[in-house]
């Protein structure tokens, strides 16, 4: 019985939900609930305890926040919603295998705790003074981790964002002012009176422009010794630079330092410390394969051996692309002669990402194996490519996608509580 009940802990949560025990002495026993159903979700069920020990953590976060929750009764109506909810999200993440591995949780756990300024033994510690589990908040971190993973992989292939869209979203005001480009720099100002002779304001330029040689020549300058004002702009994006800085920023790469800018106030300096989003370069490499797929037919020994054969007959002079064509298993590129087009680093598996790295233009790597089997590859070339207007697309579809996913995820979980068998208790 006991082996039986460790098997099926649903059941075990149902009998215990429904189970007396006797607390007294043996003189005189008392029977008392230890717990009730408050709502069966579908295969599942939810506890009054879970509900009370629900609101009473947001009953806490109410009052931390210094605001007014709503009557008892309806608060106690939206937690159970919410928990009928998770039930429902939980189930199917089940249904799917869905699991955080242990490695997973915990740099979940170390990031929040590095959120707060804390270790994870001080986050232990301060959980622990607060009157809360750490295990407990552990255990409810993966939950919410399954939560949006189960959430994220319904709802995103719920979501369709075209070339209109991302178009019209780019020529926006809102849309120029996101994806600008972003600039931090250090700034030098030679200050000239408004009433200062012709002199005066050749000698400001002379002394500006020895102060942007020096700046270029890599010596340091300081407020006390050159007897100038140095400032930190911070990062600004074009659109926030002054309009005096516009045109010299988007021709100026890092470290650059500028010659002396002209303006009503004097002769201004300014140095690009760093960029983001001025210009994207990203190296990319085209490269062909053959892939061979261990099968019943054909042994792992054998499908290198024959990877080993083909590209040595490559070698001795027979076709890459013929070769492909023949043997490749690869269905995507092996009608292409096994030409994979261009591609940037991340976008295919590591061990194929590493031996492609360091293998040159015009030679053929070592048969490599992976998760999809065993790799033939040739490098054809390189190039150093400008992704910017990618980058600015990319942008744009990811703001795009995060508005249309709040409505989508609500769309979803309608649908979700309509389909599950839900029955209140209370």
């Amino acid at each position: 019985m006991a082996t039986y009940l460790m098997n099926n802990m649903r059941l075990l949560k149902t009998l215990t939900a429904t189970l007396m025990i006797v607390l007294a002495p043996l003189a005189h026993a008392e029977t008392k609930w230890l717990d009730k159903i408050v709502a069966i979700v579908d295969d599942d069920i939810i506890l009054a305890s879970e509900l009370d020990t629900r609101i009473d953590s947001i009953t806490a976060n109410i009052e931390r926040s210094g605001k007014e929750g709503p009557p008892p009764e309806q608060l106690r109506k939206e937690v159970l919603d919410l928990l009928i909810l998770e039930n429902i999200q939980l189930q199917l993440a089940n249904r799917y295998g869905v699991r955080i591995e242990d490695e997973e949780l915990n740099a979940a756990v170390a990031r929040i705790a590095a959120g707060n300024n804390l270790t994870l033994a001080q986050f232990q510690q301060a959980l622990t003074a607060s009157g809360a589990s750490y295990l407990a908040v552990r255990e409810q971190i993966a939950k919410e981790m399954i939560l949006q993973r189960v959430q994220m992989g319904n709802v995103s292939q719920r979501i369709q964002i075209s070339d209109q869209e991302i178009q019209s979203f780019l020529k926006s005001e809102e849309g120029r002012q996101r994806t600008a480009p972003e600039y931090h720099f250090s700034h030098v100002l030679i200050p000239v009176d408004s009433d200062a002779s012709s002199a005066q304001r050749q000698q400001a330029e002379a002394r500006a422009k020895a102060l942007s040689a020096k700046m270029r020549a890599g010596k340091n300058i300081d407020n006390a010794n050159d007897a100038i004002s140095i400032s930190d702009l911070g990062w600004r994006k074009s659109t926030e630079l002054p309009s005096l800085f516009i045109d010299v920023a988007a021709k100026m790469n890092d470290l650059d330092v500028s010659d002396p800018i002209q303006s009503a106030s004097g002769f201004h300096i300014i140095q690009l410390l760093e960029s983001r989003g001025v210009k994207q370069m990203v190296k990319q490499t085209r490269a062909s394969h053959i892939l061979l797929k261990p099968s019943a037919i054909r042994s792992e020994a054998q499908t290198v051996a024959l990877a080993k054969e083909l590209r040595q007959r490559i070698l001795n002079g027979e076709s890459f692309r013929d070769l492909a064509k023949e043997y490749s298993e690869d269905i995507g590129s092996a009608q292409e002669g096994g030409d994979l087009g261009w591609t940037t680093p991340g976008q295919l598996v590591p061990e194929f990402q590493k031996a492609m790295d360091e293998t040159a233009p015009g030679e053929i790597h070592e048969p490599i194996a992976s998760n999809y089997g065993w790799h033939v590859i040739k490098v054809v070339e390189r190039r150093n490519q400008d992704v910017t207007k990618e980058m600015r697309k990319q942008i744009a579809r990811n703001i795009i996608h995060e508005r249309k996913y709040a409505d989508e995820l609500d769309i979803w979980l309608r649908k979700i509580r309509s389909e599950a068998f839900v029955d209140i208790k209370i």
